[in-house]
């Protein structure tokens, strides 16, 4: 028996209801200033640690950055393919890559797409820290907005709160500030990390339009779905 369009109205309403709760109580832990024990890399600080007797200690110098996307199979929405990667901000090769194809059942509602996309991006997340990998991420860009949200608890601040993880998020379809403004990219804060250095870290991780852990996230995930016929 289908449901009434009043029944199904507010068990919607209820649902976002239950998801505001829960964001208000994340946006409560989220930590919009740097909170992290490595730097971010520059000439004069690497030559500062190669100098250094106790330069050994782990994690002394960003070096491993993350990125995750989803891709949607165009035959079936509900199906995505979920990419983790790891890339070495050296050389900008990845070093660690997952994917996970799932079947969501979880709605998209503007403004709540954390609830959809945020369970499997932890699943890998933990899968990587379970398996005591060298590189685990030290920072993860998310393909999605930060604080740039309507309740400033968008999907990168949403998975590194859960996560206990630096996040920023990499916004590519928002409004433009002026016509001139071809095809920006929108950087705003997730958790743990400032502006100011999330903008560093993005600038360093560019090689095109996109920062790579994205891009390569991107690639992947959608290549991922040619492979399994689902594209």
């Amino acid at each position: 028996m289908e449901k009434e369009p009043a029944l199904e109205t507010r068990c919607s309403t209820d649902l976002q209801d239950k998801w505001i709760e829960i964001q208000d109580s994340l946006k409560k832990k989220m930590k919009i200033e740097d909170d992290f024990n490595w730097k971010i890399p520059t000439t004069e600080v690497q030559n500062l640690e190669e100098k250094t007797e106790n330069s050994d200690s782990c994690g002394a110098i960003l070096k491993y950055v993350g990125g995750v996307d989803l891709s949607f199979s165009k035959a079936d929405p509900s199906i995505a393919c979920a990419t983790l990667v790891v890339l070495d901000l050296n050389t900008l090769q990845v070093v660690y890559e997952d994917f996970s194809i799932v079947k969501l059942h979880t709605p998209y509602i503007p403004g709540f797409l954390a609830f959809r996309e945020a369970p499997v991006l932890l699943e890998l997340l933990e899968k990587m820290k379970k398996g005591s990998l060298p590189f685990y991420s030290q920072i993860l860009m998310v393909d999605g907005n930060g604080i740039l949200h309507p309740r400033g608890m968008g999907l990168a601040c949403h998975l590194g709160v859960l996560a206990n993880i630096p996040t920023v998020g990499i916004g590519k379809n928002a409004m433009r500030s002026t016509q001139d403004a071809s095809k920006p990219i929108f950087i705003s804060v997730g958790h743990r990390v400032s502006l100011t250095s999330a903008i560093k870290i993005v600038k360093l991780s560019c090689r095109f339009r996109v920062p790579e852990p994205i891009r390569q996230a991107d690639i992947r995930s959608k290549a991922c779905l040619r492979k399994h016929g689902l594209s």
